[in-house]
């Protein structure tokens, strides 16, 4: 762990994981967050990287469970709330020092969020959330 890592600790990582989504409009807010669980973690689990096929978990960033708003019927709510995991260790360790913390976070939410839409990681990319 690095001097950078001890220095924002989980909690005020969590303050901007919070601060990046009450950035986000009130109406996109109620729908985007609807039956939603966002889950700040310092690093995944080998089996979360295995599933999001990455080897190294310092690799990833953040990982959406769930069920994309493209396929959601009348039953949606009939299932476990979707899961959003935003993985504090290894956003640090992608920020340059004395990048913008805050942004990257925000950029990895607004990712994460776009796969609840149904994009894809080539889309995510071309729209420069990645």
């Amino acid at each position: 762990m690095s001097g950078r890592d001890e220095l924002l600790g989980l909690e005020e990582f969590q303050a901007l994981v919070e601060e990046a989504l009450a950035g986000f409009p009130e109406e996109f807010r109620k729908l985007a967050f609807d039956n939603l669980a966002i889950v700040v973690e310092d690093i995944a689990s080998s089996a979360d990287a295995a599933q999001a096929g990455v080897h190294d978990p310092m690799q990833l960033l953040g990982m959406y469970s769930g069920v994309p708003f493209t396929q959601w019927g009348r039953d949606r709510f009939a299932h476990a709330p979707d899961v959003i995991k935003i993985y504090r260790l290894p956003i640090l360790s992608h920020v340059e020092p004395g990048g913008d913390i805050q942004e990257r976070v925000r950029s990895v939410v607004l990712h994460e969020l776009g796969h609840r839409a149904g994009l894809d990681e080539k889309r995510l990319h071309d729209l420069g959330t990645f």
